[in-house]
């Protein structure tokens, strides 16, 4: 197939040529996007796996790729010279244009190491409860779709969007997951969507493990539009039944083994905390600042990146900023030359299997795991030095293979289950459609109210011994 030469072609390690749009040229080349190069897709994760340097910047292109091959997959996408034709703007030609863009531009407001710092400015909720704002959070979906919709001049994404004939707004939506298409929302958000299937491959790829080893291809050729009252939903073929059970087992044991492992998540936790007390003395950019920047200074959004959070814990570090907070320089010195934290280890921390229908159960695992964390504050208050520091990280989402029937019944807008964004839908041949859940011979419909908690207490060697010398923690002998 000959190409427009108005196209852009990328060269990805995963699926090969990618070709862009003149519209997706346009945003790759602004300021906005190239930002991105300089965020790590996994966040302090390389301090594990040292191949874990990959950039948002590559994943959301994987994404907008996968997102293009569903809609292929659906009889939902134009040919490839329609949709380089910039003449072109049939409803169709718009549709699957708006699809790609969504999924390109779904990850453009990650802060530094990705979700690390996020974590610290929603916490901090610098705009959240503004007198007069709209009381949403400062995360990264609505930092991005502000991008989207405000920055209306030469180079910003508003202007580009609007100059290709595409609606700043729809796009935005798309991001957010709340576009009138239900198919568009479950492309981008969903159990089996286009960003999992590029991050699970992607980051397996670049760490050298195969936990997020699935059948791409043979998933892509099972996916299906099917029409639920005036919505066409996005389902996959019972024929490909193991291979969503491998990617979602794959997923499971991704966010268990390497997200939550207490050998990575230390170190962005630490992040975290550092970052939330850069906030607190006004020492790094907040999310107002952002703002500012995004409306008139895209270039000097472009430095709000990874480099620029390391910078700011290493100036500190060595100016004599900490020298008063010593537990917060402890930190620093911990994230700058990964020397080192340790884990608590206690039967009321250990990872637990819990039944996500089950409120009774959950709440008294997480009661547990709280009072843990409680007494372990009393010791360092009494008898710890101000050098000591400790991080409680008790998860705030739960890890699960996919929602369950009874999750979902409720607590959505629609009536029907089947209108639900998030869960996996299968169709069969004879025209019926259930949830993945609801599948007798799925290994899935047996493990599918399970929610994996993995709570995590981190703290600094003193603590530590502290701790261990008080009986409140175990030995870890294989801690590192």
């Amino acid at each position: 197939m000959e190409v427009s030469s108005k196209a852009q072609v990328v060269y990805d390690p995963l699926y090969g040529f990618i070709h862009l749009t003149p519209a997706e040229k346009e945003i790759v080349k602004s300021p906005f996007y190239q930002r991105l190069r300089w965020i790590k897709q996994l966040g302090f994760s390389f301090y594990v796996f040292p191949g874990a340097e990959h950039s948002r910047f590559g994943h959301s292109i994987g994404v907008m790729f996968n997102a293009h091959k569903i809609l292929q997959s659906c009889k939902r996408a134009v040919t490839d010279e329609e949709l380089m034709d910039t003449k072109v703007k049939t409803k169709e030609k718009m549709y699957h244009q708006g699809v790609r863009m969504g999924a390109l531009l779904h990850d453009l407001g990650t802060f530094c190491f990705s979700h690390t710092t996020e974590a610290a400015y929603i916490e901090f909720g610098d705009t959240t409860n503004v007198k007069g704002g709209k009381g949403l959070k400062d995360d990264h979906e609505n930092l991005g779709s502000f991008i989207i919709k405000n920055t209306d001049y030469p180079g910003g994404i508003t202007h580009i969007l609007k100059k290709h004939g595409l609606d700043p707004q729809n796009i935005s939506d798309l991001v957010k997951g709340v576009d009138p298409s239900i198919m568009a929302n479950q492309i981008l958000h969903s159990e089996i969507d286009c960003d999992r299937m590029d991050y699970l491959l992607r980051d397996a790829h670049y760490t050298g493990l195969k936990y997020g080893s699935y059948d791409r291809d043979y998933l892509l050729y099972h996916f299906k539009p099917h029409r639920v009252g005036n919505h066409d939903i996005l389902t996959i073929k019972a024929n490909a039944l193991h291979c969503i059970e491998d990617f979602l087992m794959s997923r499971f044991s991704w966010y268990s083994q390497v997200i939550r492992s207490p050998r990575g998540a230390k170190y962005d936790a630490i992040a975290q905390r550092l970052c939330f007390y850069f906030l607190k003395k006004n020492l790094i950019y907040k999310y107002s600042d952002l703002l500012d920047m995004i409306s008139t200074n895209p270039e000097k959004f472009w430095g709000f990146n990874d480099s620029y959070f390391m910078g700011i814990v290493h100036r500190t570090f060595m100016d004599g900023t900490l020298d008063k907070d010593p537990d917060i320089k402890d930190m620093a010195d911990t994230l700058l030359f990964a020397r080192g934290a340790r884990h608590a280890f206690c039967p009321e921390l250990k990872t637990s299997l819990l039944n996500q229908d089950d409120p009774t159960e959950s709440e008294r695992v997480k009661k547990k795991a709280q009072q843990k964390v409680d007494e372990i504050e009393e010791v360092i208050k009494k008898k710890g030095k101000k050098s000591d520091w400790f991080i409680p990280d008790l998860p705030s989402k739960d890890i699960i293979f996919v929602k369950s029937k009874k999750s979902l019944v409720g607590k959505g807008n629609s009536t029907n289950v089947l209108l639900e964004r998030d869960p996996v839908k299968v169709s069969f041949e004879n025209g019926e459609v259930k949830l993945l859940a609801e599948i007798e011979n799925s290994v899935i419909s047996r493990l599918n109210n399970t929610n994996n908690y993995i709570p995590n207490v981190f703290m600094s060697e003193s603590t530590y011994e502290l701790l261990l010398a008080e009986g409140v923690i175990q030995d870890n002998k294989g801690d590192v």
